[in-house]
């Protein structure tokens, strides 16, 4: 996941990114606003500092007291208490999941980037591992027109191997290969979450230009 933000995003993306962040964040902060949240676990945080949406909702979060982070990248700030350089797709010992599980375990926009349905199913194994209580996933909807990741309107809509075959031709070889790029829609995100019986979840989004672009995945543990 160290090479996601391989093309630029102009101007007008990087506007249209924070301002949805801050629409999920409002989200969010709503949906915990009467419940009793120590601390928050982000996974997936990135090292880029040049954007203001790099991490903005974990360090926007209401009521938090703790931050912490999991993720495959250095992270060098004084925001998080503690960082692990980690990817959440492996195996966490007994003492890590005791110094780094949390009231909220928080996951943007890192679920597609993981690689393979069963490495999507891992990191949501070990994310309910990490959480004391809730968690919430977030991720682009597959079946919104455009997918930010290329700018390319309409052509993700095709079955993935046809995709991924139009994206390595015109050039985006990163892009074209799995472990770097498997869109979800709601029914892959459901067939997923179906696996564990101890929780329970809802699934929000927000629109772009009138078409559902994330999913707000609000999961609790339940035993």
């Amino acid at each position: 996941m160290n090479s996601i933000y391989l093309h630029k995003p102009t101007r007008f993306i990087n506007h249209i990114i924070l301002q949805k962040r801050k629409e999920i964040l409002d989200i969010i902060n709503e949906y915990y606003e009467n419940k009793d949240l120590y601390d928050a676990l982000d996974i997936g945080s990135t090292d880029d500092i040049k954007h203001d949406h790099s991490n903005y909702l974990v360090k926007n979060l209401k009521k938090i007291k703790v931050f912490k982070s999991i993720s495959d990248q250095k992270i060098n700030s004084d925001f998080f208490t503690k960082c692990l350089n980690k990817s959440i797709l492996e195996k966490f010992t007994s003492n890590e999941i005791n110094q780094y599980e949390s009231d909220l375990v928080l996951s943007n926009a890192t679920i597609e980037h993981v690689g393979s349905s069963e490495n999507q199913l891992q990191m949501i194994s070990n994310i309910i591992k990490l959480s004391k209580k809730n968690f919430v996933l977030i991720t682009p909807n597959r079946y919104h027109p455009i997918d930010f990741h290329t700018q390319i309107p309409l052509i993700h809509w095709l079955p993935k191997n046809i995709h991924r075959k139009i994206l390595s031709l015109i050039g985006f070889k990163f892009y074209s290969e799995e472990k770097n790029l498997n869109l979800l829609s709601v029914s892959d995100l459901r067939n997923f979450l179906n696996n564990f019986d101890n929780i329970k979840y809802e699934i929000r989004y927000i629109r772009l230009f009138g078409f559902k672009s994330n999913f707000i995945i609000f999961g609790k543990v339940i035993s």
